[in-house]
């Protein structure tokens, strides 16, 4: 398929609407699974690690299969993949309902839903870049704000639909409302080229010649007429021959032409057969032989190699507080009736606050998206490490307001990578970090969980959050260093195809 030049608007802003309404939908309930996870506690009565895996799974799965996500949609298209994905997210809700015990929820909730979200984000992101370029830091932001109100809403939903129905029904309402993400997909138009497609080869003509295994010689046409000239010559020799002879030894020439053309037939099929199964073998194993040498050239980036740890541990530390936050105003004893709004809430609000800001500052020529990510997972570090120091309900909603607006930085994340790597490599590389990402989500909860049931509160847990975090940010800031730039410039140039991040440039 080939892409039109991004029209950075027009049916562009279409796009931004629903994948803004999809990762509303989808993300709503995962991301507000603190409030679900209060209930699963009582319900079920494992530890709070134990728990908090159905959480990490359902935001953590999704990214841990992002390069398949991104083959889904490299090779479905964004449309398809959102149709379906949608069921997914829907079913696996409803299921939920149903569930007998915690490790039901594992598949249901976790898996389930977790793939059908991972699949959504991978499409939502891959076609808004594609239709957008001059402005795709607002475009980004604007989409992935969708998620953070969906956890605004979903927080203070969910628990009042829970209040009324109970969870089973709770999980049901929700299930049903995601079915949504359907008609969503369904205005997903991709932007195709409007030239008039080249003539549709034959499946022979699409393997390369140089993948080519046999090259047997086929028969001419001109050789077909003298096999037939031939024949014709024997049967007009015949010719003075008695006529019962001629006529026995005419049907045999017949006959023997037949079978001979019959057996050159078949056996002509049989090598065509076997030579193009060969082909597209070799074909194949190239592809995935290429795959490799274009991952082994990403990580020759440095940048790149950074941004792979740093999101890993950027997930491990700053993820748990949106699933366990109000696990932890509990378990300080805050007065219920100090409650103006559940934490998770203003998390939620303050998330879609900072994607649309640091997004539209990504589109200024002169911020750098780079340094500007760095500073956010700094100051992320700094706010895990106050967690422990807060002990009323009014300190933990503003750190909660501050870890929210710097969780935010999802929105530019995209953006580094596509600066980093380039628009063409951008699903190649964006499912390879996606695949950290999720590792780190689907490790950060359970680790702040058996970490309080080792030792009965959560101090040590965020002490350890804000250390990963810090590290990353120092990891990937050490590698945007603008005198690497003078280095590479006196070394050998990168291999074709490949990308630095010129972090003197503006972003």
């Amino acid at each position: 398929m080939v892409f039109q030049k991004p029209p950075d608007g027009g049916w562009g802003w279409v796009i931004v609407v629903v994948s803004f309404f999809t990762q509303f939908l989808c993300y709503g309930s995962p991301l507000a699974v603190g409030v679900l996870y209060l209930e699963w506690l009582d319900a079920f009565g494992e530890g709070k690690g134990k728990t908090a895996w159905v959480g990490s799974l359902a935001n953590g799965i999704g990214l841990l299969a992002s390069p398949v996500c991104s083959i889904c949609v490299s090779s479905f298209g964004a449309r398809p993949v959102t149709i379906f994905s949608g069921f997914m997210v829907a079913g696996g809700l409803m299921m939920s309902s149903f569930a007998p015990n915690i490790y039901f929820l594992y598949i249901s909730y976790g898996i389930v839903v977790g793939l059908g979200c991972g699949l959504l984000y991978t499409a939502t992101v891959t076609i808004t870049c594609q239709y957008f370029d001059k402005r795709r830091g607002l475009a980004l932001g604007l989409i992935s704000t969708g998620s953070s109100v969906g956890l605004f809403i979903y927080a203070a939903l969910q628990k009042e639909l829970i209040d009324l129905y109970g969870l089973d029904g709770c999980l049901l309402i929700v299930g049903a409302l995601s079915l949504n993400i359907l008609a969503c997909g369904s205005l997903m138009r991709p932007l195709e080229s409007s030239d008039s497609p080249p003539p549709e080869k034959t499946c022979v003509d699409k393997v390369p010649d140089q993948y080519f295994v046999y090259h047997e010689k086929e028969k001419t046409v001109e050789e077909n007429i003298s096999i037939l000239e031939k024949g014709y010559a024997d049967e007009k020799c015949a010719n003075n021959m008695p006529d019962y002879k001629q006529d026995s030894i005419l049907n045999k020439n017949v006959l023997s032409s037949i079978n001979v053309t019959e057996r050159e037939t078949y056996k002509q099929k049989v090598v065509e057969r076997t030579n193009f199964c060969k082909q597209l073998a070799k074909r194949k194993w190239q592809l995935y032989l290429n795959y490799w040498e274009e991952t082994v050239v990403l990580f020759k980036n440095k940048v790149f190699s950074a941004l792979f740890v740093t999101i890993l541990l950027f997930d491990i530390g700053g993820f748990p507080p949106s699933l366990l936050m109000e696990d932890v105003a509990r378990s300080a004893d805050i007065n219920e009736d100090d409650y103006h709004m559940p934490l998770i809430s203003i998390i939620g609000i303050m998330t879609a606050v900072g994607k649309l800001t640091l997004g539209i500052l990504a589109d200024f020529k002169w911020v750098n998206t780079l340094y500007l990510y760095v500073t956010t997972l700094l100051m992320t570090g700094v706010a895990l490490f106050a967690i422990p120091f807060a002990k009323s309900y009014l300190t933990l909603a503003m750190l909660s307001g501050i870890l929210g607006f710097l969780t935010g930085n999802w929105s530019i994340f995209p953006y580094v990578t596509t600066k980093t790597v380039g628009i063409e490599k951008l699903t190649h590389a964006y499912g390879i970090l996606m695949f950290f990402a999720g590792l780190g989500n689907s490790l950060g909860p359970p680790i702040v969980g058996w970490f309080y049931d080792w030792t009965q509160e959560y101090d040590t847990a965020f002490y350890f959050s804000g250390l990963c975090v810090l590290l990353g940010g120092f990891l990937l800031l050490l590698a945007a260093l603008p005198c690497w730039n003078a280095c590479t410039d006196q070394s050998s140039k990168l291999p074709p195809n490949t990308y630095s991040y010129k972090v003197a440039s503006s972003a």
